[in-house]
């Protein structure tokens, strides 16, 4: 009963400070900002902004399922739209290096690996997380105390803009750096990959002698 009464009193703190910090942003913040930097007017929607658009909107939706799902398996689901949805945004900045990066590592490597360890552990679902969760109430109280702030930042910041240029790949200039300037930390970073792999092997292997 004191525990149920101590976390009542708890939210109802955090609560109160949530409310108090979104007043006063509200009032100290972003009403003056607003007053000096007013919404832009609206633009008409073009093909590539309705692009930009679906795809930040299936990057956000596959992070939100990975942060509100309950099924392991939908969480790797929406974690390939969320890689999917960011690999397409870099390609509108005329990242293709990173692009094709993020398909062949994130969704050809580290996604697949995830598939695999969920398919192929047995009762994962009989595992008892002992890490703390705030729940629901915390998300939406995190929530409402960051979103404003975020909105107030993208719609009222004099961002400096311009017209953008054609794309033009950048893959040859990446190459070249990391074969010139860049090759020592190049080296060094493959190096770190390598130790890391047999420090992954020497561990399994100690596990397999164990059992």
């Amino acid at each position: 009963m004191r525990t149920t009464a101590a976390k009542v009193v708890m939210w109802a703190v955090a609560a109160a400070l949530v409310i108090a910090f979104v007043g006063y942003m509200a009032t100290q913040v972003i009403r003056p900002a607003a007053e000096v930097a007013p919404l832009p007017a609206p633009q008409p929607l073009t093909l590539p902004d309705v692009l930009f658009y679906v795809l930040a909107a299936i990057t956000v939706a596959g992070a939100a399922g990975v942060a509100l799902s309950r099924n392991i398996l939908y969480t790797a689901i929406g974690l390939l739209a969320a890689l999917l949805g960011a690999g397409g945004l870099y390609v509108f900045l005329s990242a293709d290096f990173l692009a094709v990066t993020q398909l062949l590592i994130y969704i050809g490597g580290v996604l697949v690996l995830i598939l695999f360890a969920v398919m192929l552990t047995s009762r994962i679902t009989d595992i008892q997380v002992s890490n703390a969760s705030f729940g629901l109430f915390g998300g939406v109280l995190l929530f409402v105390a960051v979103a404003p702030v975020l909105l107030a930042v993208a719609l009222l910041t004099p961002w400096a803009a311009r017209d953008p240029g054609p794309l033009a790949p950048t893959t040859a200039i990446i190459g070249n750096a990391f074969l010139t300037r860049w090759l020592l930390p190049f080296e060094v970073a493959s190096l770190v990959l390598l130790a890391t792999l047999i420090g992954a092997v020497v561990i399994a292997r100690k596990e397999i002698k164990a059992e």
